[in-house]
C-alpha cells in the first residue's frame, strides 16, 4: 500500500508539539479520524510524560501487565507484575509456581550489583608496556571516577577495581581498560558511561594512544542473579516427565539451534518482569545471551539434574543488571506500581525475582515439550486473539475461542465461520 504523502523529510517535526506531530503523521499516512483519536489517547502513561520520555512522541503503545500467582521466593509470597503480548508466559510462571510451592518455592542470590565501563585505547607501539602504566595509576582513576557521581559513593557505591588488558584484533593490538563500579540500586549505564568518558583522556595523556569507544558493557557478568528449585517428581507427573524435561535440556546444552529457542523461552518470563518495572529488555536480553555464550559455544542458561531422591532440580544463573531509580522505572507511574506489587526494596532484590521468574518459565516450557507439546495449551489461550481478529466482541470472545479448542482449529478462518454462525444463532 503506498502512502498519501511523499516524503518522510518533514522539516521540524522534533519542534512540534504532540498533537502537529500527529496532523503531519496523518497526513503522511492517510489516517482518518478514529486513528487520531487511537493514537491521541495515551492510557495510564500521561501524555506530558511520554512526550519527556522519547523523542518524535505520538502515541503510546499499551502492552497488558498480567500477575503471575503462587510464587513463593526466599520463603516470601509474592506477586508477579509481567507485561508481554504473547499468550501462555503469565500463566506458564503460575502453573509451575504453583507446581514447587508445597516444597518451598524459589531460592535465589546475587553476585553482586557491579558493572563494567570499557575504555578502547589505539595506536599503541608498546600495549603490555602501557597496560601496566595504567594499572599503576588506579588510585588516580578511583579518585576521577568517584568525583563524577558522589552521591552514588555517598550510597556505597562507586568505583571498586581497574582491569586492563591487551587485546589482539584485525586492526592491530589494543588496550582496553574495564572500570569496575559497584552502581548500588541503579542500572548504572549513565553513571558508568560518565566515568568513562572522564577517565579516556587520562588514559590518552598517560600513555600516548588514541582513545575511541568510552561506554559499558551489557555482559554484566559481576551483577548475575541465581535462582534454584525442586520440584518433587511425584507433583510434576512422574519419572517419566522428569526424564523428558532432563532429554530437552541436554539437547538445549548440546546445540545451538534448541538453546536459542530454549532461552528465548527463559527470556519470555525475565523480560515481561523487566519492562513491568521500566527498566532496559535490550541490555538484560543482550547481557542474556552473550553470558550464554562465555565458554565459546552457545548454549542453556538454565541446568536441570535429578536429586538423589529422584526428584527434579533447576537452577538459572544470568546477568540481570535492573534498577530502582533512574530512567523509565523513576518516570513511569505504571512501573511505580508494579514496583509497589512486587514489594522490592533495591535493585539486588528485584534481579534475584526475575531470575525466579525466569526459571519458571523454563520449566512450564520444558514440560509443555517433554509431554503435550508447546502448541496444546499455547494455542487455547492463543485462540481468544484469533477470535478477536475474527471480530468478535464481549462475550463472543470465549464462546469462539472455546469452538475453536473443542475443533482443535485455532485458525482465523474457523474463527470467521463459528462466529458467524454465533450470530444467526442469536439472530
Amino acid at each position: 500500500m503506498n502512502h498519501p504523502g511523499t516524503t518522510s523529510r518533514i522539516a521540524g517535526f522534533h519542534k512540534l508539539d504532540r498533537t502537529g506531530r500527529i496532523d503531519a503523521v496523518a497526513r503522511f499516512a492517510g489516517l482518518d479520524v478514529q486513528e487520531r483519536s487511537h493514537l491521541e489517547n495515551t492510557g495510564n502513561l500521561p501524555a506530558d510524560v511520554a512526550d519527556h520520555m522519547i523523542e518524535n512522541v505520538i502515541g503510546t503503545m499499551n502492552i497488558p501487565i498480567g500477575i503471575a500467582t503462587n510464587m513463593r521466593i526466599d520463603g516470601r509470597d509474592r506477586l508477579i507484575p509481567m507485561a508481554t503480548e504473547e499468550s501462555s508466559v503469565v500463566a506458564a510462571v503460575c502453573n509451575a509456581a504453583r507446581q514447587c510451592y508445597d516444597n518451598g518455592g524459589f531460592t535465589t542470590s546475587m553476585s553482586g550489583t557491579e558493572m563494567i565501563a570499557q575504555v578502547q585505547l589505539t595506536d599503541l607501539p608498546d600495549p603490555h608496556h602501557a597496560r601496566l602504566r595504567i594499572l599503576e595509576r588506579e588510585a588516580e582513576v578511583r579518585d576521577l571516577c568517584n568525583a563524577c557521581d558522589p552521591v552514588l559513593v555517598r550510597l556505597g557505591g562507586g568505583f571498586r577495581e581497574l582491569q586492563a588488558r591487551v587485546l589482539d584484533t584485525p586492526g592491530g593490538a589494543m588496550v582496553i581498560v574495564h572500570l569496575i563500579v559497584d552502581t548500588r540500586d541503579a542500572m548504572g549505564a549513565n553513571a558508568v558511561n560518565t566515568m568513562a568518558e572522564t577517565l579516556a583522556p587520562h588514559l590518552a595523556q598517560w600513555t600516548g594512544a588514541t582513545s575511541r569507544l568510552r561506554i559499558l558493557s551489557n555482559l554484566a557478568d559481576r551483577r548475575v542473579a541465581r535462582a534454584r528449585c525442586v520440584w518433587k517428581v511425584d507433583a510434576i507427573g512422574g519419572p517419566e516427565v522428569r526424564d523428558g524435561i532432563l532429554a530437552a535440556y541436554h539437547f538445549a546444552a548440546a546445540d545451538p539451534y534448541r538453546a536459542a529457542t530454549h532461552n528465548k523461552g527463559i527470556m519470555n518470563g525475565v523480560s515481561a518482569v523487566v519492562l513491568a518495572t521500566g527498566n532496559d529488555t535490550r541490555a538484560v536480553e543482550a547481557g542474556a545471551h552473550a553470558y550464554a555464550a562465555r565458554h565459546g559455544h552457545y548454549g542453556s542458561l538454565s541446568m536441570w539434574e535429578a536429586t538423589p531422591e529422584g526428584d527434579l532440580a533447576g537452577s538459572l544463573e544470568l546477568p540481570l543488571a535492573v534498577g530502582l531509580v533512574g530512567g523509565a522505572t523513576r518516570v513511569h507511574p505504571t512501573a511505580q506500581l508494579a514496583l509497589k506489587i512486587l514489594g522490592v526494596g533495591t535493585a539486588e532484590e528485584l534481579a534475584r525475582v526475575i531470575a525466579a521468574v525466569g526459571l519458571a518459565q523454563n520449566f512450564s516450557a520444558l514440560k509443555a515439550l517433554a509431554t503435550t507439546g508447546i502448541q496444546k495449551g499455547h494455542m487455547a489461550l492463543h485462540a481468544r486473539n484469533i477470535a478477536i481478529m475474527a471480530g468478535a466482541t464481549g462475550e463472543e470472545v470465549e464462546a469462539v475461542a472455546r469452538a475453536l479448542v473443542a475443533q482443535g482449529r485455532v485458525r482465523m478462518d474457523v474463527a470467521e465461520a463459528e462466529l458467524q454462525a454465533l450470530r444467526r444463532g442469536r439472530g
